[in-house]
């Protein structure tokens, strides 16, 4: 049910992700056609596997323009933060693009160059030198993706259609395995990069890209060397809204909450957890320590996370099957339940925070509802294990004109079958199971609002059983296409295209019905996104986090 698809990646980065014979170039939906417009991917010369293979996973990250010079503040120390007020929502794809300009592979685009000093930050991976070479011209606005592929972090113009990346960050002793970025970031450091060792750094994009070396400039580094968990990082996001706070996955069940303005090499050590099964919270001793409070949701790993847009709850799953639903501020678990089989590897919320989309090891896209507390639909259509999924929150139900009184979603999902799998979902329109009859009757159906149909709301901080695969009604997909030769582990929705990402590290853009022959004719605004519109939820792509 599995393609482990564990062969070494091509060696020729130029033909690495050629259109392979039986992959069409588009795909058809009601409302037109979605067509490849360019792919991003890396030169395999740069790659190393010293430290095994990793799945790739992306993020998109809109820089504004660079803010005006203000002054001069010490270079951070190697693990303290800037103090400061840091305001962090949920990443955002806005703003507008950096046009057809391509930038230079050291991240410069001319201008004068100057010396710079740069901190110490530790061996794994980062510039141990005093000095680097900068360009401090470079204001680097516009829309990047950033991927990760063996021992290196990718970054590649999204609006250029080269497809080699424009900077590249290696780390020596380790591979980076996930990212979030946060454009609303105050003090520059709006990058996160979580590592197989457990390592954690936080970045300043602008400044990377600034750099011409190939090693982390100017980044914070917390629980150096695993000191506070030495197991892996599954996934990290900022807290929107959160001042500057974000948590960290790993791999054997436990989450940490950090703030980046305090000392990431405080004294942080944490009680012993007494009973492995159950959801803890636990605090440090000291006020300065770094991470300010370990929650341990479940045995095994976690695999995904994810923040409700207004930052109010936060969703995990992991390798016990189980969906939770916390209420952050209150550090208090809400509900959840179990998948049909098998683990949980991705989830992702609407933008109105009423529905949550798992995906996982059972092949199935499930639909869960917070008014309810449960699973309200099963999307049936993948042949493989779901490692991605997200709401297409810039999509809009066509002829309509917004007063529609029922709300129609649109979604998407992509899996090791290599498909991607777009569906619609109306809850109105859905049929829903009542209850059952006498045991061995056939269960009676009804269509309507499937509130009205399940039984009371289970208290707070239940987990549900899987249901049975009778009594959950079931979608199935819009569009079925396969977009990738190899498994594929993420997809982005932007205003004007889909983004889908292998594993292997090959990312493919698919323009939106109408937007390729709108832009034809000017490659200065081949992929520019505006902040009038809808904002994205977030602009990480949540994958799953196994190892091969």
């Amino acid at each position: 049910m599995i393609n482990t698809a564990n062969g070494m990646i091509s060696q020729s980065s130029s033909s690495a992700n050629a259109q392979s014979p039986g992959l069409k170039t588009y795909f058809k939906t009601p409302e037109g056609r979605y067509k490849l417009h360019y792919e991003k991917t890396y030169p395999s010369g740069l790659l190393h596997y010293a430290h095994g293979k990793t799945v790739t996973q992306a993020t998109l990250a809109h820089l504004k323009e660079k803010p005006a010079p203000s002054t001069p503040t010490a270079p951070p120390s190697s693990f303290s933060a800037s103090s400061g007020v840091v305001r962090s929502a949920a990443a955002k794809l806005l703003g507008t693009g950096n046009g057809s300009r391509t930038l230079g592979f050291g991240g410069g685009n001319g201008g004068s160059k100057s010396i710079s000093g740069s901190s110490r930050i530790g061996s794994l991976g980062a510039s141990s030198s005093s000095t680097s070479m900068t360009n401090t011209n470079f204001d680097g606005k516009g829309t990047y993706v950033i991927f990760n592929v063996g021992d290196a972090i990718f970054i590649s113009d999204l609006n250029s259609q080269d497809k080699d990346p424009i900077k590249s960050i290696h780390f020596s002793n380790s591979n980076p395995v996930c990212h979030a970025f946060d454009q609303d970031a105050k003090d520059g450091h709006d990058l996160l990069i979580g590592l197989n060792s457990g390592d954690v750094y936080s970045v300043s994009l602008r400044q990377q890209l600034q750099d011409v070396g190939k090693k982390l400039v100017g980044a914070h580094h917390y629980n150096k060397d695993g000191s506070v968990n030495n197991s892996r990082c599954t996934s990290v996001t900022w807290v929107p809204g959160g001042e500057g706070a974000f948590v960290v996955g790993h791999a054997d069940g436990n989450l940490y909450v950090y703030e980046k303005s305090k000392d990431g090499a405080g004294d942080s050590s944490f009680p012993v957890i007494k009973d492995q099964t159950q959801f803890s919270v636990a605090h440090p001793r000291y006020s300065k320590s770094n991470p300010i409070a370990r929650w341990h949701i479940c045995q095994g790993s976690i695999n995904g996370i994810a923040f409700s847009t207004d930052g109010a709850y936060l969703a995990t799953v992991g390798r016990d099957g189980y969906l939770r639903v916390f209420d952050y501020s209150k550090e208090q678990l809400i509900c959840g339940g179990k998948s049909y089989y098998g683990a949980l590897l991705c989830c992702a919320w609407s933008m109105d925070g009423k529905y949550i989309l798992t995906g996982g090891e059972d092949d199935l896209v499930q639909v869960w509802s917070m008014e309810d507390r449960k699973v309200v639909a099963w999307g049936e259509g993948h042949n493989s294990w779901v490692s991605g999924v997200a709401f297409d929150s810039y999509w809009s139900q066509p002829n309509s004109d917004g007063t529609a009184e029922t709300v129609m979603y649109r979604f998407g999902s992509v899996g090791q079958d290599t498909r991607l799998l777009l569906w619609d979902l109306e809850m109105d329109e859905i049929v829903v199971p009542l209850r059952r009859g006498p045991l061995g009757g056939s269960p009676t159906f009804s269509t309507g609002s499937q509130s009205a149909h399940w039984d009371n709301v289970c208290p707070v901080g239940t987990l549900q059983p899987a249901p049975s695969m009778r009594d959950v009604p079931k979608l199935s997909p819009l569009v079925a296409h396969r977009v990738h030769t190899e498994p594929l582990s993420g997809l982005i929705f932007t205003q004007e295209s889909v983004l889908t990402v292998c594993r292997e590290g090959h990312i493919k853009i698919w323009m939106r019905p109408g937007v390729a022959e709108s832009q034809s004719s000017s490659s200065e605004t081949v992929l520019s996104t505006s902040s009038k519109d809808k904002p994205l939820l977030s602009s990480k792509v949540v994958t799953s986090s196994y190892r091969q």
